[in-house]
């Protein structure tokens, strides 16, 4: 249950203007909840009345209102010296790109599209809050150094070379505040997804990256890669009757620990669907020992699982495939973007998960081929993939020189 925050604890004031009341509740109290004390108007007579009377530190502003439209109830504000400085971020379903110059022209600061996204929507505030804060912060310490430098030429004959510093103070300030507005531009507009560092970098370096869309399609091929696939058995039912803050505290317990493996190991997580986990090694920088990080990680996560399972007395168990071969990855998406794979080898990969054997680790021919004498292998035979055809597979067991039993990570041979 959340707890209520107390008036005195409030952080920030929020003023939505909107004159739809039903759509306010769930992102009212998802700001409540935040720490921040929310004021609502329904219109923009009401909220220009309101932002006079309770000072808020950033509004959230519909386009389309009766009477005066958010446009003009953002113009407003900006014309007045008590509301000039609070930060506009407006909230509507006009998406094109008419419609978000205006809002900018009007003194606007961000454009949040409708049906608004509560987390973009809470992201997008504390950024123009903190951004806020430092442009005052900046404000109040270029006053600072102008009064300090003022006073040490005031009774000098130098006191235009005194002015030529504050301005050249002035400049390196707003350069670096330009800076910091510029970088979060960027970053906010990454936030909806968690890409790889590569991916992450290339995009930040286009200056052609525009609202939060891709200018072309980023795509690369990589002639060698290891995919795993990796699922949790009978979840479904394991999870029967648990509460949903309890069975997310239980993934999130278990999804934690292999991300923390894929880390250390080198893979990338593509990504959780359900209860199911992806990664792949050998992209989106290409390793020579793709199979071998793939292979110590699937050995890792089931430690980890056990290690679950010890503290907790559950029986949970996974289930693992491993596939090795070509694959393309890219970034898809136009407001939210994700990293995903595809091709013939991530189809195979997920048969030897979905068609493998619970508390095992299956692999193809060719991983295994890779992976070599490093580790200890179990012959499954040839077994019929669905979509694939048949397919002779083995069984992970451990890695060469470690007991197969134990399950124990040991000294690393690859």
């Amino acid at each position: 249950m959340t707890e209520t925050v107390a008036p005195e604890s409030y952080t920030h004031t929020i003023l939505i203007v909107d004159d739809t009341p039903a759509n306010l509740g769930v992102i009212v109290e998802s700001l409540e909840d935040r720490g921040f004390r929310v004021v609502v108007a329904e219109d923009g007579e009401e909220g220009l009345q309101r932002a006079e009377f309770v000072r808020p530190d950033l509004i959230l502003l519909d386009v389309m209102l009766p009477g005066l439209s958010g446009f003009e109830t953002c113009r407003r504000l900006k014309a007045l010296d008590s509301t000039r400085d609070i930060p506009v971020v407006f909230m509507t379903s006009l998406a094109d790109t008419e419609d978000k110059v205006t809002g900018f022209s009007a003194g606007g600061v961000d454009y949040v599209t409708k049906p608004l996204e509560i987390e973009e929507v809470i992201a997008r505030v504390n950024t123009h809050l903190s951004l806020h804060a430092m442009r005052k912060q900046l404000e109040v310490q270029n006053k600072q150094l102008q009064h300090e430098i003022m006073e040490r030429m005031q009774a000098e004959e130098a006191l235009q070379a005194s002015r030529d510093v504050i301005q050249r103070q002035r400049d390196e300030l707003q350069a670096l505040y330009d800076k910091v507005v510029a970088e979060q531009k960027v970053s906010e507009r990454l936030l909806l997804n968690l890409l790889p560092s590569p991916i992450a970098e290339r995009l930040k370096a286009r200056a052609d990256l525009v609202a939060g869309r891709l200018p072309e399609i980023i795509a690369d091929s990589f002639p060698q890669a290891t995919v795993l696939f990796a699922d949790i058995v009978k979840f479904t039912r394991f999870s029967a009757g648990m509460s949903p803050e309890h069975l997310v505290a239980v993934l999130n317990e278990i999804f934690t620990d292999f991300d923390s493996i894929a880390d250390e190991r080198g893979l990338e997580k593509i990504k959780t669907i359900g209860d199911a986990y992806m990664a792949a090694a050998g992209l989106p920088v290409p390793s020579a020992d793709h199979a071998a990080r793939a292979a110590h990680m699937a050995l890792d996560m089931m430690d980890a699982v056990a290690r679950f399972n010890a503290r907790t007395g559950y029986k949970l168990q996974l289930r693992i495939g491993l596939n090795s071969g070509a694959v393309v990855a890219g970034v898809i998406g136009k407001h939210k973007f994700i990293y995903d794979l595809w091709g013939n080898a991530v189809n195979i990969a997920s048969r030897m998960e979905s068609q493998g054997v619970a508390g095992r680790v299956q692999v193809t021919e060719i991983t295994r081929r890779l992976l070599g004498n490093a580790f200890v292998f179990e012959e499954r035979g040839t077994i019929p993939a669905k979509g694939t055809g048949k397919v002779h597979t083995w069984f992970l067991v451990g890695r060469a020189g470690s007991s197969p039993e134990s399950g124990a990570r040991g000294e690393e041979a690859a």
